[in-house]
Parts: C-alpha cells; structure tokens; sequence
C-alpha cells in the first residue's frame, strides 16, 4: 500500500518517508507535554534527526518484511501515525500502534485507521491475529479496539515504563483473522 488511502472526508493515509522526517517532528516537539503522557519514546527524540534515524530503519527493511509506519493527513497537514510493530511472520501475527494530535481527535479518524489497517493486514498479508496495546489511563486510545470489537485479553500489570518515571498497566487487546472480515 503506497498510495493515499482515503479514511474518511479529507483524511488520508500513506507510507510515512524519509522525507517526513521534519515535520513529524516539529509536530512532537510542538505537542510534546500532551504526548509525552502516555508515549515514552516522545522523550527519547530530541531532534529531527532521531525521528529520521527511526525511519531510515523502518525503511530499510524490504516492503514485504516491514512494520508498516503510516502518515495520517487531512488535505495536506500532518497528523498522527499509525502502523505496525513487531509483527511476526511464522505466527501471523502483528500490533498496531498509533497516535494522533489532539486537534484532530474526537472524529473517529484513527479508528477507520485501525480498522482499515486490520483489514489490509489480513488481505495483503495473510495476519491472523491484530494485537493493540493501551496504558489503562489511555481512555481515548483504549476506545478504540473497544469500539473495533477487539477482545480484552488481559492486563499486563506494569507493562511500560512511562516518561514519568511511573510504570502503566498495558490493556491487551486482539482481534482474530476470521472477526476483521466479518
């Protein structure tokens, strides 16, 4: 999928490149106190050029190997990303992980992400099993499996370390092969 895939009214997705590199970190670094809450890597990007160091490897991994990592726009501004993390072939399974600037939340945009996401996994890459993972406070991001129909599976207690210091529950969701096409 390297095209723009229309999610819904203006909002696009597309394969994230090296050249985004810029302007996904300006949109960090401008809403680093509201990210930083609940992504522990917001603290570990320091400059622009760790955000490209993250995307160069990303993208140096053939296409048909790689955790996907997409741009979500509206029209032509930047705003989020979503995508997947280790995904493992011999199970056929895969996360997603994503995240979304505040101003454009609350719109239903990163659940057809996901839900598209889930789709194309299981169609381009024969996934069985889509796992998502939310800190427990995460309400909003903890919304959005809920809503897709992905089962609770469990809590892992302490499951991440947060930029705060703190340790968060991680809610363990999944949805199956045979649930994504129903």
């Amino acid at each position: 999928m390297k095209d723009k895939i229309v999610i819904v009214e203006d909002y696009t997705i597309r394969e994230a490149l090296l050249e985004d590199a810029s302007v996904i970190w300006q949109a960090v670094d401008s809403h680093r106190d509201y990210l930083v809450l609940w992504l522990p890597f917001v603290d570990r990007l320091t400059c622009e050029g760790d955000e490209e160091a993250f995307l160069a490897e990303v993208l140096s991994v053939p296409y048909e190997e790689r955790n996907l990592v997409y741009v979500i726009e509206k029209g032509e501004e930047f705003c989020g990303l979503v995508g997947f993390v280790a995904t493992d072939t011999d199970n056929r399974r895969t996360e997603i992980g994503y995240w979304l600037l505040p101003e454009y939340q609350g719109q239903g945009v990163m659940t057809r992400c996901v839900r598209y996401l889930c789709r194309w996994s299981v169609e381009a890459r024969s996934i069985n099993r889509v796992q998502i993972r939310c800190a427990v406070g995460n309400h909003s991001s903890n919304a959005i499996p809920q809503r897709l129909g992905f089962q609770l599976e469990g809590t892992e207690r302490e499951g991440e370390l947060l930029a705060s210091g703190k340790y968060a529950d991680i809610n363990v969701y999944s949805l199956l092969k045979e649930e994504i096409l129903k």
